[in-house]
């Protein structure tokens, strides 16, 4: 097999090592419909070098989460919970396809979307969705750089704060950091300050389930944790570029001021739109029909599968 026929992961270490031994049920079913079109599959890192590797390379790359190096790779990525995954020629989730469809919810099967979003609801957060209720504030999940406005956001994330605590005025206001996030001394004393300034605000290091439950709604620029709210039917307002804006009000495209009006009564259909968003537009691992979905993909790029 030339090298020309040659598909290369590039991925993490760990990740890596899990799909080298057949332990990812994505990359797996992926790998199947690759060399079931007389491909071969390779993996490398997702380094440098392994970049500049793949530049090097005349054969096709598949690319966790990163931008491809070139016309002939791809990127993969989790479409926020498991098994959804999206592969798209971006890395940024803004641009793909499915961010610039439009939701029709009069087009949806709502028995089929009622029994999808109900398992998925107890699934991922077992009976919390049921007992959702409003006590009188608004959740923002923020992600990094927090003092940074990035091209793809309408402000910064500091600048997303003072905008909730300017256009809500009675509600509290409860912000938590990402896990994943190393905050500069700079944004931790930016948020300290601001706190100090209005006692509405309230600064928790860590999520939980129970914000999203209990909140009214959820400001973020962009976080998962949005996404995630919809299970709650909790409405979001966004301060960024996202995939999942369909159903949420966006403050950059309406207006901070707009937007947090409009929120009061927001009440799009969640159920029907959790269905479109990930069992009709994304690729579900977990389903028989995953490998069709997946050479369907890959051919829609233009890949001989």
């Amino acid at each position: 097999m030339s090298a020309r026929n040659t598909v290369t992961f590039y991925l993490p270490p760990q990740l890596r090592k899990q799909a080298e031994r057949g332990n990812h049920n994505f990359i797996n079913k992926v790998s199947d419909v690759l060399t079931g079109a007389g491909l071969t599959v390779a993996f490398d890192g997702d380094d440098d070098l392994a970049r500049l590797r793949a530049l090097a390379r005349s054969g096709r790359g598949l690319y966790l989460m990163d931008p491809p190096v070139n016309a002939r790779g791809l990127t993969f990525r989790k479409t926020y919970i498991y098994p959804f995954w999206h592969i798209e020629k971006q890395a940024e989730r803004w641009d793909w396809p499915v961010a610039q469809d439009t939701f029709d919810p009069f087009r949806i099967d709502a028995r089929k979307a009622t029994n999808f979003a109900r398992l998925w609801r107890r699934r991922l957060f077992d009976d919390a969705p049921d007992f959702a209720r409003q006590d009188g504030f608004v959740y923002v999940p923020l992600q990094g750089q927090l003092l940074r406005s990035r091209s793809f956001q309408s402000c910064s994330p500091l600048e997303m704060v003072k905008a909730v605590l300017a256009h809500d005025t009675k509600r509290h206001v409860v912000v938590t950091l990402h896990p994943s996030e190393t905050y500069a001394v700079e944004e931790q004393k930016a948020l300290e300050t601001l706190a100090s300034e209005d006692d509405r605000l309230i600064i928790n290091a860590a999520g939980s389930p129970r914000y999203l439950q209990n909140c009214d709604y959820v400001v973020t620029q962009n976080s998962a944790v949005g996404f995630e709210g919809y299970f709650f039917g909790k409405p979001l307002i966004l301060f960024a570029k996202s995939d999942f804006h369909h159903i949420a009000l966006n403050a950059g495209d309406l207006g901070a001021e707009q937007a947090f009006l409009m929120v009061q009564d927001h009440a799009p259909d969640y159920t029907k739109y959790l269905y479109w968003f990930l069992q009709l537009r994304a690729i579900n691992a977990g389903r028989p029909e995953a490998k069709k979905r997946i050479a369907a993909s890959l051919r829609f790029h233009g890949w001989p599968v």
